[in-house]
């Protein structure tokens, strides 16, 4: 299932339907909770909070946490030393990793688990400017940890970038 998801979330800080490839309503993100430490929630369509995704406190390098019903779910964070330039690792609060890599900043990556595509971002099954998919591609995989994630590694992208074009080291 694709579903469509608008580009740096974080920096709007407003309310925000995620839909399906249906066009149909799967989950709204609620960016008015918290603006102030860059949060937002993520909300089944009928409810109930699925997640929450913020900054992490305190953390020596950009980290950002996703949590549920008041528990980590997971830390997104780049990973360093690593080859590819886009290479980000979920750790998963059981101990479970799951590894982000690709071309994230042009929206064209994977996440996978132990080898295995779980989900597919890209920016090419949807017209509509600013947005880019996420392709949950396993059928038993948590589609709003999934989003969750893409949105993280959106905003540690982002945040970076800005970061390499503050210090002129532009591309």
């Amino acid at each position: 299932m694709k579903y469509q998801v608008r580009e740096r979330m974080l920096a709007i800080g407003d309310d925000y339907w995620i839909t399906d490839e249906h066009g149909e309503k799967a989950f709204l993100v609620d960016g008015k909770a918290l603006r102030l430490r860059e949060t937002f929630e993520l909300k089944a369509a009928h409810g109930p909070v699925l997640a929450v995704i913020h900054k992490k406190m305190f953390a020596f390098r950009d980290t950002m946490e996703i949590d549920r019903d008041g528990e980590t779910l997971a830390t997104v964070k780049k990973k360093r030393f690593s080859p590819l330039r886009d290479h980000y690792r979920v750790e998963l609060s059981d101990g479970t990793e799951l590894d982000v890599s690709g071309d994230v900043l042009d929206k064209e990556y994977g996440i996978e688990y132990d080898g295995e595509l779980l989900a597919h971002i890209s920016r090419k099954w949807f017209r509509l400017r600013e947005t880019y998919a996420v392709n949950v591609v396993r059928e038993d995989a948590d589609p709003a940890l999934l989003i969750a994630v893409a949105v993280c590694v959106d905003r540690l992208a982002e945040h970076e970038h800005e970061e390499h074009e503050e210090h002129g080291h532009g591309h």
